[in-house]
């Protein structure tokens, strides 16, 4: 089977001109955004009704066909999905084309981060205290897992939303030894995540090498990435 699939995406598929070719990968893109938006309102329904997003994800991959498993995050980085859509966007506006579903999950999407510093100013105030003066450290800070690449991580935005709310802020990401904001704000990678006593754990990013043993029932942990079952007391985004 794997040989199988392995072959159907090597061959070459021709197609007529290079506009098709460049509206293809949009619309991969472009697809991947829409249903990443869709996954996300999702989320944010099933924890109002207290149910598990990933459970439902799961279920629902099971059907063998018509269903593609798209999980949600804490936003969309790399270069292909946030960006690529704004440039059909782009063009479509220059010639009076209304897209108005691609539009509003760009939006979504980009909102996605300012929902994060929200979100972990509601589970502090839940406990009793506000987000100015807490300390807040975000684990994982690569755009995606087992990479040391940051192009439109929403890490970076989310730290600086939370640096701005008045938050003591730090990382923990091994690939990096440190990071430069967009406001020029420069963060070190906190190498003992248990010294740096976090009020609130935000998950980001969970690198497969992460050694998340450090953390404590005691601490406030916020999933993002919406697989971290095994981590004592968590609290989905």
């Amino acid at each position: 089977m794997a040989d199988e699939m392995l072959g159907r995406y090597a061959r070459v598929h021709r197609v007529p001109s290079l506009a098709a070719a460049e509206m293809t990968k949009l619309l991969e893109n472009t697809f991947r955004a829409v249903n990443i938006a869709l996954a996300n309102e999702f989320s944010d329904i099933c924890r109002t009704m207290g149910i598990d997003v990933a459970d439902v994800v799961d279920a629902a991959a099971t059907k063998p066909y018509g269903f593609m498993a798209f999980m949600p995050g804490p936003g969309v980085g790399g270069h292909c999905i946030p960006c690529d859509p704004h440039y059909l966007l782009w063009q479509l506006k220059a010639d009076r084309q209304a897209a108005p579903m691609i539009t509003q999950a760009m939006t979504e999407i980009a909102a996605r981060p300012g929902r994060v510093v929200d979100r972990t100013r509601e589970v502090l105030s839940d406990a009793g205290r506000g987000l100015r003066g807490a300390r807040v450290l975000v684990v994982g800070i690569a755009y995606k897992r087992d990479v040391a690449d940051l192009r439109e991580s929403p890490a970076l935005e989310i730290l600086e939303g939370l640096l701005a709310a008045g938050a003591d802020v730090g990382f923990a990401d091994h690939r990096f030894d440190s990071v430069r904001l967009h406001d020029g704000t420069v963060l070190d990678d906190v190498v003992d995540e248990a010294a740096f006593g976090a009020d609130v754990v935000l998950l980001h990013t969970r690198h497969s090498d992460a050694d998340l043993s450090w953390i404590t029932g005691e601490q406030l942990v916020i999933d993002t990435t919406y697989r971290a079952a095994d981590l004592t007391g968590r609290i989905l985004l």
